[in-house]
């Protein structure tokens, strides 16, 4: 994509999109609700043209100034939030309706194939679609989708209707077979999780301009704005001065990812905060902090955290500490701090 623009009579939707997403690789665009997110795969599916700017899938130019070529003749395959299995049909029918009708063969033995490449046994194809759970009809969907052998394959959402612990498994599986079919693959969500684990390459929309576009470790570990950062999970941040690559906050002096110097605010996710009793001392990178609240989590636990000259902030540790309430802690940094200037 290069360039694209879409607006809706005087209201701007995407403006200036350029993302090139590599064959066979799987990228994750992610944003809130009204970012663009779903007129962007829009745009790609073929639905709707835009105003302004090139969409290419491989070689071809499919849309751009005069030329649209129609959702049918792009080579993509589309799964949607709820999966849009038809009720009436069998597992097996709902697959094999995505086989091209002209396909020679024994159609038993392809839906079988398609069904054990999603991890489904080939036995539920006699099933009915409300006869599986939330999870094996996503692959079904997926499956008939994969039937018409896609160049590209749009995942609208698909897992956002699941449970939590359903949610994970699927998507895993999910991944796991488009790799294996080496299918190009962009996946659109709001849920920062899915969008760190599930992509090669993650794209931050944001008020209808693309804010990031790297890896999942380098969006998360070196955002390009305070925004960004909040977004992709959960930060503690200090205002802060910087000088000589270093930056002095309440947590000390601490080293930091820039040359930036002057007023400017640090940044630390919170697993890179460090709780130690208070005979431990202090460090360089360390200050003295009063446990305000304790928060039991299951596997770990949230201590709310007062420092001086800061807000309270929240740290998790393990859940066999022993803190309390009133307890004097010293707390100190691992790694750099990510520094954006003040204002």
């Amino acid at each position: 994509m290069r360039g694209i623009g879409k607006s809706f009579g005087t209201t701007s939707v995407l403006e200036s999109i350029d993302l090139t997403v590599l064959a066979g690789s799987k990228t994750v665009i992610v944003g809130s609700s009204g970012s663009g997110k779903t007129t962007l795969l829009r745009l790609l599916s073929g639905f709707d043209l835009p105003n302004s700017g090139t969409i290419r899938i491989g070689s071809q130019i499919v849309a751009g100034p005069g030329v649209a070529v129609p959702a049918h003749r792009r080579g993509i395959g589309h799964v949607a939030q709820d999966g849009a299995l038809f009720p009436h049909l069998t597992v097996g029918q709902n697959v094999a309706f995505g086989l091209d009708r002209h396909e020679r063969g024994d159609r038993t033995a392809v839906v079988a194939g398609l069904l054990e490449l999603v991890s489904l046994d080939p036995s539920l194809a006699s099933r009915r679609p409300d006869e599986l759970s939330g999870g094996q009809q996503q692959r079904v969907a997926l499956a008939r989708a994969l039937a018409r052998k896609p160049a590209v394959m749009l995942l609208d959402e698909p897992f956002s209707a699941l449970d939590t612990g359903l949610r994970a498994a699927t998507r895993e599986l999910v991944s796991t077979a488009l790799s294996s079919a080496g299918i190009t693959t962009l996946l659109v969500t709001h849920d920062r999780e899915e969008a760190l684990t599930f992509g090669d390459q993650v794209a931050v929309l944001r008020d209808g301009r693309l804010a990031q576009v790297g890896t999942p470790v380098t969006l998360y570990s070196a955002p390009t704005d305070l925004a960004t950062a909040r977004f992709l999970g959960d930060v503690v941040v200090f205002p802060a001065e910087a000088s000589g690559g270093r930056v002095q906050c309440a947590l000390g002096l601490v080293a930091q990812s820039s040359t930036l110097v002057g007023s400017c605010v640090a940044l630390f996710r919170p697993e890179q905060l460090v709780v130690e009793t208070a005979e431990s001392g202090t460090t360089a990178a360390g200050c003295v902090a009063r446990v305000l609240a304790i928060e039991f989590q299951g596997a770990s636990q949230l201590l709310t955290l007062e420092l001086a000259g800061a807000h309270p902030i929240d740290v998790p540790v393990a859940s066999g500490a022993t803190y309390r309430p009133g307890d004097q802690v010293v707390l100190r940094s691992l790694g750099d701090a990510v520094v954006f200037a003040a204002g």
